[in-house]
C-alpha cells in the first residue's frame, strides 16, 4: 500500500544542509497499523507529511497504492490525496463556528460525492466514531476526546484506504488518548485501513502491528508487536 525508496528531505540552515529524512526505505502492507516513534525533531512528522503528499522530498520515491505521488502533476496529486488519504492532527483543526456534522461534511465539498449526500455520509462517519448524539454540537461544547473523534470522523468520511495520524493524542489525557488509539485500531482492522501513527508514547506504540523508530532522519525497526 505504501512504499518509500531512498527518500531524503533536506532543509538549508544558513549555508549548511539539515537532513530531516536520510535515505528512508519503508514498506507497509494493506491494512497494517504502523507506529513511528522518535524524539522531537527526529523527522517523524516530516516522514508523515511526505507520505501524505504535502512535502516534496529532495530525492527518492513515495508510492501510495502503486502510484508515485511526486511523479504526478500538482493537480493530479491533490486529487489523488483527497481520494486516498485521511489526515488526523494533534490540534484537531476544527472550525469553531461549525457543528460536528458540518466540520465532517466540509471534507466532502471537494469530493465527487453529490452535495445532497454530504450530511448523510457525515452522520454515518460520526456514528462510526461513537458521536452520533453530538451531531449538532460545536467544538466548544465538546470535550477534547470528542473533538478528536470529530477529527477522526472527518478523516474517514471519504472512506480513504490510508490514514495518517500525527500525534493525535498529544493534547489529551492518558485515558482519553488510549481510547482514541483504540478507536483508530478498531477502524484500521475492521475496515482494512492502512494506518501510520506518529507518537512519542511507548505504551501506545505497543498497540500497533509494527513499530519503527526515527532518529536524526533515519528509520529503523519494523518489529511486530
Amino acid at each position: 500500500m505504501i512504499t518509500l525508496r531512498d527518500v531524503a528531505k533536506e532543509y538549508r540552515v544558513g549555508d549548511a544542509p539539515l537532513a530531516a529524512l536520510n535515505g528512508v526505505d519503508l514498506e507497509i502492507s494493506e491494512g497494517e497499523f504502523v507506529v513511528v516513534m522518535g524524539p522531537s525533531g527526529s523527522g517523524k512528522s516530516t516522514l508523515l507529511f511526505t507520505v501524505g503528499g504535502l512535502l516534496t522530498p529532495t530525492k527518492g520515491h513515495v508510492l501510495v497504492r502503486g502510484r508515485d505521488i511526486y511523479g504526478m502533476s500538482r493537480n493530479e496529486r491533490a486529487k489523488f490525496i483527497r481520494a486516498n488519504i485521511g489526515f488526523i492532527f494533534q490540534s484537531f483543526e476544527l472550525l469553531p463556528y461549525l457543528t460536528a456534522l458540518e466540520n465532517v461534511a466540509l471534507s466532502l465539498y471537494l469530493s465527487d460525492i453529490p452535495p445532497s449526500g454530504h450530511h448523510g455520509r457525515a452522520k454515518e462517519a460520526l456514528e462510526r466514531v461513537g458521536l452520533f448524539g453530538r451531531t449538532f454540537h460545536r467544538p466548544s461544547q465538546l470535550s477534547g476526546g470528542e473533538q478528536q473523534r470529530v477529527a477522526v470522523a472527518r478523516a474517514i468520511v471519504k472512506k480513504p484506504p490510508v490514514l495518517l495520524a500525527d500525534e493525535p493524542t498529544g493534547n489529551l489525557d492518558q485515558k482519553t488518548g488510549d481510547e482514541i488509539i483504540q478507536l483508530l485500531l478498531e477502524l484500521s482492522h475492521k475496515e482494512g485501513l492502512t494506518t501510520i501513527l506518529v507518537t512519542h508514547d511507548q505504551a501506545k506504540a505497543k498497540m500497533a502491528d509494527r513499530r519503527f523508530t526515527m532518529v536524526d532522519g533515519k528509520l529503523s525497526g519494523g518489529e511486530s508487536n
